[in-house]
């Protein structure tokens, strides 16, 4: 008797179309809550655990690039794994459909808090929302570094990157490239990222003879024909991107000069996206300390509750620029609504634009690189070093939230004022969220009426 076969049955020599592949990528553009770490875990569990597309070596490698780009780290990764399974056509699917739901979501939610933002119940909800993106965010951490951190060296490159980012206030950028630089000494002394062993991964160690369990894209398929380098491919990618890049900044500079509010907004941007490296969290601080201090866009305040609004939302953290954006649109242009929707936009397409470039041109050469132990070294001391910076600004977040009175110095001292039902709740969500794969909407969901019944109990 035969049967159908699910997703993560699927025999390899099935072929996958593009139509079925853009349904999974949009559900994930819906879904992806919890910023990098959250995304990063959830495609590893659906596209290597469930689906099977791409095996856990070939998985880690490409992830391992897209941590060494500047940009948003998991929308790179969704359009590399795109692009591997369908070429140019299948990356731009991907990495476009993981921003656009996170771009409408965020429109919507920008208009709705320069109309209400002030709200009781608005900042109810708010503070409800941000404990669920503690557990989110620290559950998505557990995973990933059991996944990354093998060995004594690549502990010890976390933790350097922790307390370097903590006490010693170093740029994110120089750790990348001082855990780059360690890595590949280390592979002169015969250190190897767990990624880069020969073997099978400790995920598939036992599920080798099982026929049903293979992979579309496992450690030993070829590169397909479309994923191979060419020159004159990565020719006409330049020439594509950079029209794309120069059309829309000539045309706002025809509308508003050179000077323009837009334009200005356009190459402020395209800057941020191509000199922040370490993902959403590197970037984040540039754009904040830009657009409120040196631009006025926004204030302050304004960018504590965008960076609470971009949590919440699915999609890259990085989305959060549309909420710059919009307001430094409807509050800078005198526009209104029509000057924050044509913010949002422009900063989404220019902070975005790079990061396919980075793809399409880069990842032929990667993936030609797959069998070479001399990158995987210092990619996978990266990323090592990456879980170390991420956990650091994880627990800064939660210093801000469980303790919202006090500075992070000030708190073990003034340890009375914690918000321990807060602390409680997130507690909770963390255990639900590894021990019971708790979906993450539904968790978001209840945090925000936690957040609305707490202030209406206490107002």
């Amino acid at each position: 008797m035969t049967t159908s076969l699910s997703a993560s049955e699927r025999p390899p020599e099935e072929a996958l179309t593009l139509p079925e592949a853009a349904r999974f990528w949009l559900k994930l553009g819906l879904l992806s809550f919890g910023g990098p770490a959250g995304q990063i875990a959830l495609m590893h569990r659906e596209l290597v655990e469930r689906r099977r597309w791409i095996s856990d070596r070939r998985f880690l490698h490409a992830l391992n690039y897209c941590l060494v780009l500047p940009g948003p780290e998991a929308q790179q990764l969704a359009t590399y794994i795109g692009w591997l399974l369908h070429g140019i056509p299948g990356g731009i699917v991907a990495g476009g459909l993981f921003v656009l739901p996170s771009l409408v979501l965020l429109i919507l939610l920008s208009s709705l808090y320069v109309a209400f933002g002030a709200q009781p119940w608005a900042v109810a909800a708010l503070a409800g929302a941000k404990l669920a993106v503690i557990a989110i965010v620290a559950a998505a951490l557990f995973r990933l570094g059991r996944r990354a951190l093998h060995g004594w060296f690549a502990w010890g490159l976390a933790l350097a990157a922790f307390l370097s980012l903590t006490w010693l206030d170093l740029a994110f950028p120089l750790i990348i490239l001082a855990a780059g630089l360690l890595g590949l000494a280390a592979s002169r002394l015969g250190w190897q990222p767990a990624s880069a062993h020969n073997g099978p991964s400790k995920m598939d160690s036992n599920r080798m003879d099982d026929a049903a369990l293979r992979f579309l894209h496992d450690d030993h398929t070829p590169i397909p024909a479309h994923a191979q380098f060419q020159a004159v491919k990565a020719g006409l990618i330049i020439g594509a991107c950079g029209l794309l890049w120069l059309a829309p900044l000539l045309v706002l500079i025809v509308w508003q000069g050179s000077e323009g509010l837009f334009p200005q907004m356009a190459l402020f941007f395209s800057l941020a996206a191509l000199v922040t490296f370490g993902g959403a969290y590197a970037v984040l601080p540039y754009v904040a300390a830009q657009a409120v201090d040196r631009l006025g866009w926004l204030s302050a305040e304004q960018m504590l509750d965008g960076l609470a609004l971009g949590e919440t939302t699915p999609g890259p953290l990085i989305m959060v620029v549309a909420f710059v954006g919009y307001l430094g649109g409807a509050q800078t242009s005198q526009l209104g609504v029509f000057g924050g929707l044509c913010g949002a936009c422009i900063a989404t397409w220019f902070t975005f634009l790079p990061s396919f470039l980075f793809i399409f041109l880069g990842a032929p050469l990667i993936e030609q690189t797959r069998g070479s132990l001399r990158l995987a070294a210092p990619l996978g001391a990266i990323s090592a070093a990456v879980v170390g910076g991420m956990a650091q600004l994880a627990i800064r977040f939660a210093l801000v939230v469980f303790w919202p009175s006090n500075l992070p110095a000030e708190w073990p001292a003034r340890i009375g004022s914690t918000d321990w039902w807060g602390v409680c709740f997130a507690a909770l969500a963390v255990w639900l969220l590894v021990r019971w794969k708790l979906n993450p909407v539904w968790l978001i969901a209840a945090a925000v009426l936690f957040g609305l019944l707490r202030g209406l109990l206490t107002s």
